[in-house]
């Protein structure tokens, strides 16, 4: 049987009109957590209130319609600080949750790989341990006040231990986690040494990234790969949480990896964007960036403004994007699809294979622009270079004459530059 929870906001006038979303959002989150909204209170106020987040009177408003509701849980649409947290559960005597808590138990659930499940312990115990007072508040508080821990009552020492556990859990994450990231850089300069192109997809949770990425398995991976390639595609929020990275082989050496990233989403909680930092180092060192945007939701450019805000946060905001407009079948306005407007966007429904193909198309050019045709001429006893050409460019034709092979290719101009002294200077 699913928990019956209360949501509360409060609209101070500073989110210009993206309040209603926010709660219809919230809605969502408890949802995702397998919880059932009985209620919705929501209070207009100039300023959140600091010590209670609402109003005294709105207090006991929510306290006795969590009652009529039989309401277990009573969950807030903003981070509550450490005192507010300890002051409304000693006011409504039932468990309080907010918005980040919510939005990490989301993340606890769908975590699958060793790196998400670090970072979102971590994340959470370092937000749980300055609001631990709170936590414990119904523990018993009895002795003296000295410094001595021996003195002190049953609620403050567990609480004294509970921190240090905390902090020297936290302590060993970090470590964990610092070794698993050496592990990427490693993979990633192998992958720089190999110079396939990173194209990374971000976007809002649940706008079609994973789909798009399933979609590309589906066209472009061996029949035996497929299954075992794909990632979880659900239409719900946060449906996919750990970074994926897979080779897309479109043939004749113009492969790219194709990174789908955790969705961001409305008031994504700073210190959750910090933790998983390392997994969304793919989007750092992406060549391209493709914003995924589902253009059938009626808030689609406010959920455009926060991707645009955590990409900042990121440092990334300067990188080449394209923005796909993915759903396009279900707009109420009919849009034609596939179809680009101008270099920088296009709209697709990711569910349609000639959409695939036509993204696929656009990804090739912007990611092989830096790209040129030569014609080498290789000595027989260079062979390592003839190898490394016909492993990295895109090969026209090769004839083996004389004095060596001759090689035509589409390659990277750094590679033109590397074996310039090859080129084949007819004229």
């Amino acid at each position: 049987m699913r928990e019956q929870v209360l949501l509360v906001g409060v609209d101070d006038g500073t989110t210009d009109g993206d309040f209603e979303r926010s709660m219809e959002e919230l809605k969502s989150l408890a949802k995702a957590c397998f919880m059932e909204p009985v209620g919705i209170i929501t209070q207009k106020m100039e300023s959140i209130n600091k010590g209670l987040y609402v109003g005294t009177g709105k207090v006991r408003e929510i306290k006795e319609t969590a009652g009529l509701l039989e309401a277990e849980v009573i969950i807030f649409d903003d981070a509550l600080s450490p005192s507010q947290l300890k002051n409304l559960q000693k006011e409504l005597n039932k468990p309080v949750l907010d918005r980040t808590t919510l939005i990490l138990d989301i993340f606890e659930r769908r975590a699958r790989t060793r790196e998400a499940k670090l970072q979102v312990e971590s994340a959470k115990l370092k937000y749980m341990l300055p609001r631990l007072v709170g936590m414990h508040e119904a523990l018993t508080r009895q002795g003296g006040t000295s410094g001595s821990m021996s003195s002190r009552g049953a609620g403050e020492k567990k609480l004294e231990l509970d921190k240090r556990r905390i902090e020297r859990r936290i302590g060993e994450l970090s470590r964990e986690l610092e070794e698993v990231s050496k592990e990427r850089r490693v993979q990633r300069k192998k992958r720089v040494d190999a110079r396939i192109p990173l194209v990374a997809l971000v976007g809002y949770t649940n706008a079609g990234k994973s789909t798009i990425l399933n979609a590309m398995i589906d066209a472009y991976a061996e029949d035996n790969e497929k299954n075992e390639k794909k990632v979880l595609e659900k239409d719900m929020l946060f449906a996919t949480l750990d970074t994926t990275v897979r080779r897309i082989c479109t043939g004749n050496n113009r492969d790219f990896l194709l990174s789908d990233t955790v969705g961001f989403i409305h008031k994504l909680p700073h210190g959750l964007v910090k933790a998983f930092h390392s997994t969304l180092e793919e989007v750092e060192n992406a060549d391209l960036l493709l914003h995924v945007v589902d253009c059938s939701d009626p808030c689609f450019r406010e959920h455009m403004q926060t991707t645009h805000q955590t990409l900042s946060e990121l440092n990334v905001g300067d990188k080449p994007v394209i923005t796909v407009y993915n759903k396009a079948d279900k707009c109420s306005e009919p849009i034609p699809f596939p179809q680009s407007s101008g270099k920088e966007k296009i709209y697709i429904s990711a569910k349609e294979k000639k959409s695939i193909a036509f993204l696929t198309s656009i990804i090739l050019d912007r990611i092989y622009a830096d790209y040129v045709w030569e014609e080498f001429m290789i000595p027989y006893d260079k062979g390592s270079v003839l190898s490394y050409f016909m492993d990295h460019a895109h090969v026209d034709s090769l004839e083996h004459e004389e004095k060596g092979a001759r090689i035509k290719v589409k390659c990277h101009k750094a590679d033109r530059d590397k074996y310039r002294e090859y080129l084949d200077e007819k004229d």
